[in-house]
């Protein structure tokens, strides 16, 4: 029988903004000393990168906090776009990804084209980043957030009441 062989990629060169970098490091850093096998992995990126300033040239090419990421999750699988956002930005949009799990810390820094091994349960998963959009940081919402979360019923009706 004749044993599979596992061929290593190289990892791509990543980059992070100067600006994300504390916080990114401040975040896996935490998660790492908790034994948070996310925060591990990610700290290993952030150790790795290269810190470019905000007005770098070849940053928007680059994924960071708040881009628009189309990426191909494993050989064979239609490609996926998300958000790579903060730990508590996310919450349960699934078009929104924390940088703080195995993909997220795997896309952070990326350029189009790389791709990045990383584990999931277990399972070696490769990524490759198809595009990335930077978010304009300067969009206003179509609805402001507290008009999103209706607190109250939309019928303001009381019902029947007694006479």
């Amino acid at each position: 029988m004749k044993q599979k062989e596992f061929v290593m990629l190289p990892l791509p060169k990543i980059a992070l903004t100067a600006s994300d970098y504390p916080r990114l490091e401040q975040l896996a850093h935490i998660a790492a000393r908790q034994g948070d096998l996310d925060g591990i992995f990610l700290m290993g990126e952030i150790n790795r990168a290269e810190i470019v300033p905000e007005e770098s040239e070849d940053l928007p090419s680059f994924v960071t906090i708040g881009s628009w990421v189309t990426y191909y999750p494993n050989w064979g699988v239609p490609p996926r776009r998300v958000q790579l956002v903060w730990p508590e930005e996310c919450q349960a949009d699934l078009a929104r990804i924390s940088v703080l799990t195995p993909l997220g810390a795997a896309l952070i820094g990326l350029q189009v084209g790389d791709q990045m091994p990383y584990f999931v349960a277990g399972c070696l998963n490769v990524v490759r980043v198809q595009n990335v959009a930077q978010s304009d940081a300067k969009a206003v919402p179509l609805l402001p957030k507290a008009s999103r979360r209706q607190s109250k019923p939309l019928d303001d009706d009381p019902g029947p009441s007694a006479a």
